[in-house]
């Protein structure tokens, strides 16, 4: 069975990520308010990002990760802009003084 991480824009701007091994269900759910939590006020919900995985426990710990990202390193890796991202991830790595 496959496991996919993926992230909606939401109507207001910001960004939603979670992941699931029935993505068509899982955004018809997002969709319909059947949610009940983040996306819930912020439909109409749009499909912006999607990745694979073999494991549910490899597409959680991608989830974890994308989830603690800046909306610019998101939006980076959903226009597979590599320079960005790796720009972005070196910014963010770097020690505060």
């Amino acid at each position: 069975m496959d496991y996919y991480v993926y992230i909606l824009r939401c109507s207001d701007g910001s960004y939603y990520t979670g992941h699931t091994d029935n993505l068509e269900s899982r955004l018809a759910a997002h969709q319909s308010g059947a949610i009940k939590g983040y996306t819930f006020t912020r439909r109409p919900v749009t499909l912006v990002f999607t990745d694979q995985f073999p494991s549910r426990q490899e597409a959680f710990e991608r989830e974890r990760q994308i989830k603690g990202w800046s909306k610019a390193k998101k939006e980076a890796l959903i226009g597979e802009d590599w320079g960005r991202l790796i720009n972005l991830a070196r910014t963010q790595d770097k020690p505060s003084r």
